[in-house]
Parts: C-alpha cells; structure tokens; sequence
C-alpha cells in the first residue's frame, strides 16, 4: 500500500512539474509578476491596482506619456488587463503622432500592445466607453497605428499638416 501511495505521488507531482513548463512555454512570461498575474488570471482573481490605474489615467490626460506608460505598468504589473493595455498603446499613438511625420519606433510598440490587448480581451473585441478619447475600440487603435506605419504617396501630401490626432 505504501508503495502505491509513493508511486501515485511521484505521478502527481511529475504531471504538475510538467504542466507548470508548458504554461511557461506557452505563456513566456519576461516577469514573476507576469507568471503570478497569470495563474491569477487562469483562477479567475486578477485584479489591477485601481489607484495606480486612476493615477496613469491623469497623467495620460495631461499628456505625460512615458509617466503614465509606467503607472499603467504598476497597474497591471502581469500585463493581463485588456482595457490597461488598450491605453498604453494609445499613449504609444499619441507620443507618435506628430503633425509632419509619425515615429515608427513607438507606433511599433503601440501595435504590439494593442494587440496583445485584443489578445486580452473576452471574445477578441475591446470597447473602451471614455468620451475624452476619439478612438473607442482596438480595431480602430489598431488601424491607425498600421496606418501610421504604412508608407505611400499620402504621406508627401502638405495637406496632411492639417490632420487631427485621435
């Protein structure tokens, strides 16, 4: 009997050894946080820090984009939260839209998180009711970035001075 009970334990512990490297693999989590965020997440009890959220969003309104790229950060330390990353990747669009030229390194990263942002969110859609922003949607984030790093005629036309950023 006790040597089934060992056996049994050895096969218990194995399939959750390996079950844990496969998560990993699968998952490839760059933080501990991210690892924790994400089994948290698999339980269904994430949750982001709502000040830490509250203050990034002041400082993404006064247009402080790096400060509030790392508040949003502390935020959502596992990078697991649809609606965080959504507006990380819209501070990406705004501190690279300029009116003659658009920068491609961060519209690179913006792309990047808006689409692990849409990776995130329930069903691959992600609506974002703030009426201070004129983009609601990932798909409409997501689109203006690919737009952005696109190179074509329209892109010499002098009218385009007169664009409005989103």
């Amino acid at each position: 009997m006790r040597e089934g009970l060992v056996r049994g334990t050895g096969l218990v512990l194995t399939v959750a050894y390996a079950s844990a490297i496969v998560w990993i693999y699968a998952r490839q989590p760059e933080t501990f946080a991210q690892v924790r965020g994400g089994l948290a997440s698999t339980m269904g009890a994430y949750s982001i820090d709502e000040q830490s959220f509250a203050d990034a969003l002041a400082l993404f309104r006064r247009e402080q984009f790096d400060a509030a790229r790392a508040a949003f950060a502390r935020a959502d330390p596992a990078a697991r939260d649809a609606r965080t990353q959504f507006y990380i990747a819209y501070s990406y669009y705004r501190q690279g839209w300029h009116r003659l030229y658009r920068d491609d390194q961060l519209f690179t990263e913006g792309l990047k998180t808006v689409d692990k942002a849409i990776a995130l969110a329930p069903d691959r859609r992600l609506l974002v009711e703030d009426p201070e922003l004129m983009m609601h949607t990932a798909d409409e984030l997501r689109a203006e970035l690919e737009a952005g790093l696109k190179r074509d005629a329209a892109d010499f036309n002098p009218l385009r001075v007169f664009d409005t950023r989103k």
